[in-house]
């Protein structure tokens, strides 16, 4: 059973033309890293958050978020509560923003597992201690307040966090975000080192391409709420096969790169106020024809393209 499973997922926001989220396909197995990638507004962190029932005001959803089995989108209040304090967990992009600056890290770490009922007040400090030390830190830090913790700490306070309740399935919105390069390395290698001592699956959300390539099993690339392409890490950044793959692997800095200007991709992403016809793409796509724009393409060989590029991926 995978970890997360989502299938054909529609989700539609008031004042909007079009789904927001549109026929999205995705599945983290466990103990996998999976990255979704693509630019600010594409559905990244929407998509994720949809794992825990987080969903926007007046959303209108259909399809299936399977996390563990259960269905997130038609599970009651009770259990819900109970899947975010126990078998997913998110981990958010600013540890200050998610932490009450007013309370030490010790309360901030063993509240939901107090609330849930499933542990002593004891207990529920020695898993925070266990899981302080599996991040890095001594558990002199239980009484500390945030404020006396660096963002990197924070950052490691907030995995072990979110591993309290023993997770199946950990969410990842661009945890490195607000870190600097040192810290963000080191949060990158401890989640790798974690998932492979809890088992946990990881979906890994980022628009940093170097860094999906880095940490993830597979990858999935989203554009305009689909998903464009996916398939393993390594076949994907290699052989892309979609042309906004291969758009946003040639805008990405590197240090071997030919001195001059970053490549960019033309024009904007589709307006959420107008209805899309045909591949979400095709205004911004050198290889749009008719047919892309008239036909949404579906995924064919891990790329939703009518004209795909060349390459020796066989992933399906």
């Amino acid at each position: 059973m995978n970890a997360l499973d989502i299938q054909g997922l529609r989700l539609r926001l008031p004042g909007t033309a079009r789904p927001v989220l549109d026929g999205v396909d995705l599945a983290v197995g466990p103990g996998e890293t999976v990255a979704l990638v693509g630019e600010s507004g594409s559905g990244k962190t929407l998509t994720s958050r949809t794992a825990l029932g987080l969903l926007p005001p007046g959303a209108e959803t259909s399809g299936t978020v399977l996390v563990d089995g259960e269905d997130v989108l038609t599970t009651d209040g009770r259990r819900l509560r109970a899947l975010r304090s126990g078998r997913a967990a998110m981990i958010f992009q600013d540890p200050r923003a998610a932490i009450n600056p007013l309370r030490r890290i010790g309360d901030f770490l063993t509240e939901s597992v107090r609330l849930a009922g499933g542990a002593s007040a004891a207990d529920a400090d020695r898993r925070a201690a266990e899981l302080l030390d599996a991040v890095g830190l001594g558990p002199e830090l239980m009484r500390r307040y945030p404020g006396q913790l660096s963002g990197g700490m924070l950052q490691r306070v907030m995995i072990a966090a979110a591993l309290m309740g023993d997770p199946v399935l950990l969410l990842a919105d661009e945890p490195t975000t607000a870190l600097d390069v040192t810290s963000q390395a080191e949060v990158v290698a401890l989640l790798g080192r974690l998932r492979e001592r809890f088992g946990t699956g990881l979906l890994f959300v980022t628009h940093d391409l170097g860094l999906a390539a880095a940490i993830s099993d597979r990858v999935y690339v989203m554009y305009a709420g689909r998903i464009a392409e996916h398939g393993p890490a390594a076949d994907l950044f290699e052989h892309p096969r979609h042309p906004y793959t291969a758009a946003l692997l040639a805008a990405t800095p590197a240090l071997d790169a030919t001195p001059g200007r970053l490549s960019a991709i033309d024009g904007q992403p589709p307006d959420l106020r107008r209805e899309l016809t045909g591949c979400a793409f095709a205004e911004r796509c050198a290889y749009a024809t008719d047919l892309c724009r008239e036909e949404a393409p579906e995924i064919r060989r891990g790329a939703a393209c009518h004209h795909p590029l060349e390459g020796s991926r066989t992933d399906g």
